[in-house]
């Protein structure tokens, strides 16, 4: 069953498992279990995505409850309204705080482009990261002697399609767990080590503007299952509030 973290007359918030698709996709046309379908027949009614999570992402995922509310959503996040905050494991030591300002290609494939014409397919990407806490373990994961990680928090302006995976390849910090733009020998470390196989990305917070009354809600999904118990055994728990940890 699916955790529902808000509900009201014309919205409900779930927390997404990270594996979990939200919708149909044509680049996953054998899976058979989506957000949407598992919501409808659990509350026993039609439900409206008015946003997305990638499959590997877990965390808060909005939905209406009606038509009239999810046009209304719709328009909040395409004039990016709402306020979107996730948290991620990474590898390496990021600076304290950053923005990246990286335009995204919109192929299909996911493929960057760095030469020639295809770049006139970019769109505008931005996003803001702090680094909350930090660990160099004594693993020689890659060509170094120990191995670096860092938690950080993410707030992208934009919605452009894998945008936090891609800009945190872009810095050369990647998502552990992310298997397109990822780095494998580090991912598999995570899942001997830690036990942990999933991608380390999940949407902890989102703000946004009541679309009836207009008054602020704040949805929070707290970390859970194998994230959790990754930043008790890395010592990180300091770092977050205790909202974000299900205290």
């Amino acid at each position: 069953m699916l955790t529902v973290l808000y509900r009201d007359n014309t919205l409900i918030a779930i927390d997404k498992p990270s594996g979990l698709l939200v919708h149909r996709s044509e680049i996953d046309r054998r899976e058979t279990r989506f957000a949407v379908q598992l919501l409808r027949d659990q509350i026993g009614q039609q439900v409206f995505p008015v946003h997305r999570l990638d499959r590997g992402t877990s965390g808060v995922l909005l939905f209406a409850l009606d038509a009239a509310t999810a046009r209304r959503l719709n328009e909040q996040f395409a004039g990016r309204q709402p306020g979107k905050t996730y948290l991620a494991v990474v590898r390496g030591h990021p600076q304290d705080r950053g923005a990246i300002d990286h335009a995204i290609t919109r192929q299909p494939d996911e493929r960057e482009y760095v030469h020639g014409d295809a770049q006139l397919n970019a769109q505008p990407a931005f996003t803001r990261y702090r680094t909350l806490a930090r660990c160099e373990l004594p693993f020689a994961v890659d060509r170094y002697p120990h191995s670096r990680y860092a938690l950080v928090e993410l707030q992208p302006e934009t919605g452009r399609r894998h945008q936090l995976r891609r800009h945190l390849k872009h810095i050369a910090h990647p998502i552990i767990g992310d298997a397109t733009h990822g780095k494998g020998v580090h991912n598999r470390f995570f899942q001997q080590q830690f036990g942990v196989g999933r991608m380390l990305l999940h949407a902890a917070e989102l703000t946004l503007a009541h679309p009836h009354s207009g008054l602020a809600l704040t949805i929070t999904a707290p970390l859970s299952g194998d994230f959790a118990r990754l930043i008790d055994e890395l010592g990180w728990r300091a770092a977050l509030p205790a909202a974000w940890l299900g205290d």
